[in-house]
């Protein structure tokens, strides 16, 4: 039975612009191959979002960019072949398998990647590769088999392009942020006294799953849940325990949409919240509303989140450190970063994911965050849920 092509969320003109960007980018580099191996690269050029892989896993996959052929060449493991010809915009000829084990175990996936290079007659040819997603003994077999190759250290190109998104993709987060409104929202419904962590994050998720508007999430979406007495840590789980009366609830949720994700980060509190909680609340606020109002066409990165800062001291607080990063395809992208000293230029259509969040002591920490985007005069807010401290 032959592989039929799945449900699209780009048409093939979508990639091939977001081609012919990073091929003009790579003769920029001078270089006639482009190995790319990071998977949130690999889902921008081609719409390729399972899981279950990575570059130091033996499922090796990647895609080879050249400049003289249309599509880049997709090698992965064979029995990944058929996801590969559903999910993506690519012809299935532009797809090549091979055995994900073999008796040699100094054989894996990088080896049909170099014998496609040979075979396509760009070993001795200036050749791109992500370095900071191969290990060392990765690195060091590509320069073994391909010793006339030029190798040039492509890390982060894919990602800097798609830091400035397509109108297209600003829909599909748009989507993404309406779902995660929703999530948030039924949150405040489900986390009451004597109900179980795990039960309310499994509504929870299911209403990140099942979507809004007609739209469904494509993903395991995005959740961290720190509960009291755990609100001193970020990026934590939900446990066994039961929320009880005077618990506190750091949450941060991004619902998927063709791997794309919107997050929010919001703070519930069960019962009245303390006056402290309530003051940290309104600083963290006003930094958020500043950094939004900072946002425009050619203000900076470090701009946006210095007038965070200094908001949040005019409040009797201190935050200096990290206030947000390029948000897109995965939720964090390895590329810009609102922070002091990141003289980043903020272009139309960039995205971020603004965020809020302070730990001042091990028992004491409050989150609000955005996700945004630069519009050609300043800034659409795309996470529309209250920016309030919910009690319930």
């Amino acid at each position: 039975m032959t592989i039929s092509k799945g449900p699209q969320a780009f048409p093939r003109s979508e990639y091939l612009r977001r081609l012919a960007a990073v091929k003009s980018e790579m003769g920029n580099r001078e270089i006639d191959a482009l190995f790319v191996s990071s998977p949130g690269n690999v889902a921008y050029l081609s719409g390729f979002t399972t899981k279950g892989y990575s570059p130091a896993s033996y499922l090796i996959q990647g895609l080879v960019v050249t400049l003289h052929e249309e599509e880049p060449t997709f090698i992965l493991a064979r029995h990944h072949v058929p996801a590969a010809v559903y999910l993506t915009f690519l012809k299935p000829e532009s797809v090549i398998g091979y055995p994900s084990l073999t008796a040699n175990p100094g054989v894996d996936g990088f080896d049909a990647v170099i014998d496609f290079l040979h075979e396509a007659g760009l070993a001795n040819r200036g050749v791109g590769l992500e370095l900071d997603s191969l290990r060392a003994q990765d690195q060091q077999k590509f320069k073994a088999r391909l010793p006339k190759a030029r190798i040039v250290d492509c890390a982060k190109a894919v990602d800097w392009i798609r830091t400035v998104k397509s109108d297209l993709e600003i829909a599909i987060m748009r989507e993404a942020a309406a779902i995660t409104d929703a999530g948030i929202m039924h949150a405040a419904e489900v986390i009451r006294p004597g109900v179980r962590e795990a039960d309310a994050a499994a509504e929870i998720m299911a209403t990140l799953l099942r979507g809004t508007n007609g739209k469904s999430g494509t993903g395991i979406p995005l959740m961290y849940v720190s509960a009291s007495p755990r609100t001193f840590a970020g990026h934590m789980s939900f446990s066994e325990d039961a929320y009880r009366d005077g618990s506190q609830i750091n949450i941060e949720l991004g619902a998927v949409r063709y791997g794309y994700i919107a997050t929010i980060m919001r703070t519930f509190s069960i019962g009245k919240p303390s006056d402290r909680l309530r003051r940290l609340h309104e600083a963290q606020v006003a930094g958020l509303e500043a950094a939004l109002n900072t946002v425009r066409p050619g203000a900076t990165c470090s701009e946006v989140a210095n007038a965070s800062h200094r908001a949040i001291e005019k409040h009797g607080f201190k935050k200096d450190t990290l206030c947000g990063h390029s948000e897109g395809l995965n939720g964090l992208e390895p590329s810009a970063y609102l922070v002091d000293g990141d003289m980043t230029v903020l272009k139309p259509n960039m995205a971020f994911h603004l965020l809020l969040c302070n730990f001042l002591e091990e028992d004491f920490s409050c989150f609000v965050s955005e996700t945004f985007r630069v519009t050609e005069s300043g800034v659409e807010v795309l996470t529309r849920a209250p920016r309030k401290l919910f009690e319930l």
